[in-house]
Formats: C-alpha cells, sequence, structure tokens
C-alpha cells in the first residue's frame, strides 16, 4: 500500500461515496474502486461496506482512515521541510572560523538569523589551515580564513582589508599615535600565527619588502596567551585590528602600524565543485551584500 492509496482511501472515508471520491479527486469511478478493492485484497480485510446508495467503513477501515491521516500528514510535512531545507529557510549553517578573522561574523550572524530564524548554526574555530582541511573533509561549509593561503581548491570572497596594530607594555615606547616598520626593527616581537602561515608571511614580508628584518623571538596562535606573554613584557606584537577590537588590552600601548591598511585580507572559502547547501549559499549572498 502507498501514499496514493491512503489518499484515495480518505477521499473515500470523507465523502462516503465512491462517485463523490472520484469527482473530490478528479480521475473516474472504476479505477478508484478497483483501488480500494486492491487495499482490501493486501489487507484481507473489508474496508467499508454498502449501505444503500453510501459506504460506512468497518472497524478496520475506521483503523486504517485513522492511520492514513496521519501518515498524508506526515507526508506533506516531512516534504514541506525538505522544501524550506533546500531554499535554505531551515537547516545548519557550518562555519570555520579563524580566530584572528572573525570580527564581522557576528555581524554577519545577526542579519543572516533575521532573515533566516528556523537555521541553527555550528561556528568551529581552528587555524586557517585546518580549516581547509575540515573544508575537503566536507565537516564545515564555510570558513573565514586569514589570506594569503594556499586556495586553489577554494572559491574565494575577499573581505575588507584592515590594519595592523603594534601592541606592547613597554611604557619605554613613548611613540606617537602610529608607528612605522623602521620604528619596529629591532623590538621582540611574538607573531600570532605559525612559520609559513598567511599572517606570519605577512608580517614577516612587510619587514623584508622594505629591507628590514624583524626580530621574530616567538610565535603563538592562541591570542588569550599571546596577550598575556605581552602584558609580562615577554614581548610585543603586531596584530591584526579585529584582534584589537575583540580583546581587553587594558595596561598595553596600542598604535596603528603605517601603511598596513591593505595588509590585513581575510576571506570567506568553499570547496570548488563540490554541492553547497543552500544555507551556505544564502550566507556567500549576504557576504557579497557587505
Amino acid at each position: 500500500m502507498d501514499i496514493r492509496q491512503m489518499k484515495y482511501f480518505i477521499a473515500i472515508a470523507e465523502e462516503g461515496q465512491i462517485t463523490a471520491a472520484a469527482n473530490r479527486l478528479r480521475m473516474a469511478q472504476p479505477p478508484l474502486s478497483q483501488q480500494l478493492k486492491a487495499m482490501e485484497t493486501e489487507l484481507g480485510l473489508q474496508l467499508a461496506e454498502r449501505k444503500g446508495k453510501s459506504l460506512e467503513l468497518t472497524d478496520a477501515g475506521h483503523k486504517l482512515y485513522q492511520h492514513a491521516l496521519k501518515i498524508t500528514d506526515a507526508m506533506e510535512e516531512a516534504m514541506l521541510e525538505v522544501k524550506e531545507t533546500g531554499t535554505g529557510k531551515t537547516g545548519k549553517l557550518s562555519i570555520g572560523v579563524n580566530t584572528l578573522s572573525s570580527y564581522d561574523l557576528p555581524r554577519f550572524l545577526r542579519t543572516f538569523q533575521k532573515r533566516y530564524p528556523d537555521v541553527s548554526y555550528k561556528i568551529q574555530q581552528n587555524e586557517s589551515a585546518q580549516l581547509c582541511k575540515l573544508l575537503k573533509e566536507r565537516v564545515i561549509d564555510l570558513a573565514i580564513v586569514r589570506l594569503p593561503l594556499e586556495v586553489d581548491d577554494f572559491d574565494v570572497i575577499s573581505l575588507k582589508p584592515e590594519p595592523f596594530y603594534f601592541v606592547t607594555a613597554d611604557s619605554a615606547h613613548t611613540m606617537s599615535s602610529s608607528v612605522s616598520f623602521e620604528d619596529l626593527t629591532g623590538v621582540p616581537l611574538i607573531i600570532p600565527s605559525t612559520e609559513g602561515l598567511g599572517l606570519y608571511n605577512k608580517i614577516s614580508s612587510a619587514f623584508s619588502s622594505r629591507g628590514l628584518i624583524p626580530d621574530i623571538m616567538c610565535e603563538c596562535s592562541d591570542i588569550s596567551i599571546l596577550f598575556d606573554l605581552v602584558s609580562s613584557s615577554f614581548g610585543s606584537t603586531i596584530v591584526p585590528e579585529t584582534v584589537v577590537k575583540l580583546n581587553s588590552l587594558k595596561d598595553l600601548h596600542v598604535y596603528l602600524v603605517e601603511d598596513t591598511e591593505k595588509l590585513g585580507e581575510s576571506g570567506v572559502i568553499s570547496l570548488k565543485n563540490h554541492y553547497l547547501p543552500k544555507t551556505a549559499q544564502n550566507f556567500i549572498e549576504l557576504i557579497h551584500e557587505g
């Protein structure tokens, strides 16, 4: 017995006549009578008895009618849910976030939630290289990463670049509101990344492009530990504006690093040539809007 027969039987039960049920279903009477007979044969039970021109359900017919209503309602609800998931109105948005690239995420998510209130979220934090691995394994749909990065396997949407800031606990740095890379030559630095990854490369390249050699004495991918080290005067750091805005830098001195307005580039990446859930597609459309 299939869902189509369930709908036939509901019409017969509610109309009480084969003719009326056939009219409701917009089909001929004989095929509907045949379907009723086929259901009774399959079950080995009589589902309806003739009472004059009408049909009256048997006990078995009443029980089947109750179940048919539940089954068809569940099917319609399932179809609606599937269609809504297909449009991105429901479902889950799975995003990986690099700690150093997530400043705009709350703003995007607030707007997205207003448009799609029934979507749930999974947000996973990790290094950019690891986020790329999770994308390839289909653990997450999208990732917000710090560029540059090896992204040949990914589609990339560049986010608004941001400047970098010099952060130190050393009160001996009696500087103006901004500093140059030349000013920072010889200053022991803690870089908020690992050698070979995007942010480390950007900072070291910014020095080398000016013929300077930075004094990188420590790498640290954990931002909270990094600022604890800076607070203890273990070293100073250079971080993107995102990090400055997301952290309380009490008792630390913060200076804009000159000529870095276009240095701090982040991007939203997704795996090329693979199915992307509609929720993720909708989120990408929101990012394009800015």
